[in-house]
């Protein structure tokens, strides 16, 4: 018998490498969207091969965090084995813009998740299995380097607030109720899937467009913040096998390594062969009012409960969304030629 799985945030970066991965298992896979006026749901539609629930593919079904009713419509209507939670306002430099809007989708969408599939599970007497998408961000400026299941959060932003309080409530809701809810704290994660506004995309991106001539300059804030960069892809079995955990626990999942933005920065415009100071400036509206200086996570829990290892290094990761980019920005100066 085949899994059926239900993914908030289907149409983001991560959920879209989930709905594959778990495609590729066998899972019928349902997504969540909210409705919006345009459609969003370019990284997911090769695997939208019909639209009844007869069909393989990706089903996708109008919901939001925010409407705890239609969630629990949507969990009834899917029935789901197992739930992915990662759906949120995930820019962290936004939320301090709007903080009250971070926090209701983020934190109090996580906690209307939880009492829905509470109230699914009680109903139905079925077992549901619950992934809450955690941050590295929770962590902040963490008193210890590198940060574990056990290093005491201490997060600085709206955002990273609103996940700390997510991550609470996971583990009450297990505790209290015995619901199989687990964490997932994950370290920074990209791809050529991820968004435009997101540092790592924002610089191969544009460091693509400055190389076919479309664009001469970048603006960017804090050089100097040091991440923990692995590949999404990766990054999605680990959320995976955190579900097929004997037991619901916490993991953090990261490479274990620590580069700065200007690293990143520097690798970009080395594989174009440019002088990335000719094209960069700084601009203090991107700094954060709080900054987070260092994050790094050491994983050694998941490699050795889970046996998950990231495939993907630093430089690697680098190439691949540069190249990606390269050839969007190729495709683009054509059809603008």
């Amino acid at each position: 018998m085949s899994k059926t799985a239900l993914i908030t945030g289907v149409t983001g970066q991560d959920g879209s490498y989930l709905a594959e991965f778990l495609l590729a298992r066998g899972y019928k896979v349902h997504g969540m969207v909210r409705r919006t006026s345009s459609f969003a749901t370019g990284r997911i539609d090769h695997l939208r091969q019909g639209f009844d629930p007869g069909h393989p593919g990706l089903q996708l079904h109008y919901g939001d965090l925010g409407d705890g009713t239609g969630l629990r419509r949507v969990i009834e209507l899917v029935a789901p084995d197992e739930v992915y939670n990662l759906a949120a306002q995930s820019h962290v430099r936004i939320s301090f813009d709007q903080p009250e809007y971070t926090a209701d989708v983020v934190g109090l969408g996580a906690l209307r998740l939880l009492e829905a599939v509470r109230d699914h599970s009680r109903s139905s007497g079925r077992q549901v299995r619950l992934y809450q998408a955690g941050s590295s961000e929770m962590f902040g400026k963490a008193a210890e380097v590198p940060q574990r299941e056990t290093t005491p959060f201490h997060p600085r932003s709206p955002y990273a607030c609103a996940k700390v309080y997510a991550h609470w409530q996971t583990r009450n809701y297990r505790e209290a109720y015995g619901l199989f809810a687990a964490n997932g704290i994950l370290f920074n994660h990209e791809s050529p899937r991820r968004g435009e506004n997101f540092v790592t995309r924002k610089i191969t991106r544009s460091a693509t467009r400055i190389k076919v001539g479309l664009q001469d300059k970048l603006a960017l804030g804090n050089l100097d913040a040091k991440r923990d960069w692995g590949f999404a892809g990766d990054y999605v079995e680990a959320m995976w096998l955190i579900l097929q955990h004997h037991e619901p626990e916490d993991f953090v999942i990261a490479t274990g390594e620590s580069h700065s933005v200007r690293e990143f920065l520097e690798l970009t415009f080395d594989r174009l062969q440019i002088d990335w100071r000719k094209h960069v400036e700084f601009d203090p509206r991107l700094m954060r009012p709080a900054e987070v200086d260092v994050l790094q996570g050491d994983a050694t829990k998941a490699r050795t409960a889970l046996k998950w290892r990231p495939k993907v290094g630093f430089e690697e990761l680098v190439a691949m969304m540069v190249d990606s980019d390269l050839e969007l920005a190729r495709r683009e100066l054509k059809a603008g030629s």
